[in-house]
């Protein structure tokens, strides 16, 4: 474990993901309102206690909770000794307010990104792109590369982003961002393991070779389904879908028998070459503290360190 503040903030996110040893990270939300702030930020300290090899804090839509992005990933590193990956979208950003923002993680010792586009707005949508400072990712990627001193993270869907015209196409955007300065990918959820081990095939061969995080959502009540899907166009497999007919009129059972599905996902992955994996864990430090122990003997004891 790093021992002092400045030797957390140096740990660099592609660091741990070129370990040989097998890791598991959790994603994080940051509250959407004020008052929901105290709330959040303890359920992110549990989760932070239970020692994962990094978190990522999200950014919300159309930046209005930047504040509390940068705050939480600042008191997890400070107080847990934890690396955080904190998301920046540009989209419904000027370049002066990207810039501002790239300069404040500077000052709160922030080294790690997660560059993303971010949700068009319905405002957005309505405009005119040629009036917009960003249009996509890889601009953003650019700026934070030329700023200096970031371990630069990018996104990508396997099952190809909503907004490509096909997976070609789509994995030429991959790459530019990776060209870009982009060091390592995580993916959209996915519940089937097998396009996510099509889609990486398919990254290699375009020469994409940086590290890859498959995203992993344990689905821990019915409701979660139907969302997931309109997040991320996810493919629901067969036998996925009948747990959720089976045990989701039954909170308890629905909320292992997801979190057992998830665990089984993560032991795949790994029996299978991934070392990195990536688990959404919609701010639930104990199904991520589950997931954890159940994978406490794959794993070993330091893990992440």
């Amino acid at each position: 474990m790093c021992g002092s503040r400045n030797e957390v903030f140096a740990v660099k996110i592609i660091d741990i993901l070129n370990r040989k040893n097998m890791s598991l990270s959790f994603e994080v939300f940051p509250p959407k309102r004020e008052d929901g702030f105290d709330s959040v930020k303890q359920a992110t300290e549990e989760i932070a206690a239970a020692r994962p090899a990094f978190m990522s804090v999200t950014y919300g839509a159309g930046g209005g909770t930047s504040r509390f992005t940068m705050e939480i990933a600042q008191n997890i590193e400070q107080k847990y000794h934890v690396p955080t990956l904190a998301h920046l979208t540009c989209v419904s950003s000027s370049r002066e307010m990207v810039r501002a923002r790239i300069g404040e993680m500077k000052r709160m010792g922030i080294e790690n990104v997660m560059a993303l586009r971010g949700d068009l707005t319905p405002e957005l949508e309505k405009s005119d792109p040629a009036g917009w400072d960003y249009r996509y990712a890889v601009q953003l990627v650019e700026e934070l590369r030329e700023s200096g001193g970031f371990c630069i993270g990018a996104a990508c869907y396997p099952e190809v982003h909503p907004d490509s015209v096909n997976q070609k196409e789509d994995l030429q955007h991959i790459k530019e961002k990776v060209d870009a300065g982009a060091e390592f990918l995580t993916t959209q959820m996915v519940f089937d393991n097998n396009l996510f081990f099509n889609f990486l095939y398919k990254l290699r061969e375009i020469g994409v070779t940086v590290p890859v995080l498959p995203g992993i959502m344990p689905i821990t009540n019915a409701n979660q389904v139907k969302r997931a899907i309109k997040l991320s166009g996810s493919f629901m497999p067969q036998r996925f879908k009948s747990i959720v007919d089976y045990f989701g009129n039954d909170p308890e059972a629905m909320k292992q028998a997801g979190i057992a599905y998830a665990t089984d996902q993560i032991i795949d992955l790994y029996a299978n070459g991934i070392t990195n994996v990536h688990v959404y864990s919609m701010n639930k430090p104990d199904v991520a503290k589950a997931i954890l122990d159940n994978l406490s003997q794959i794993l070993g004891k330091d893990f992440a360190r």
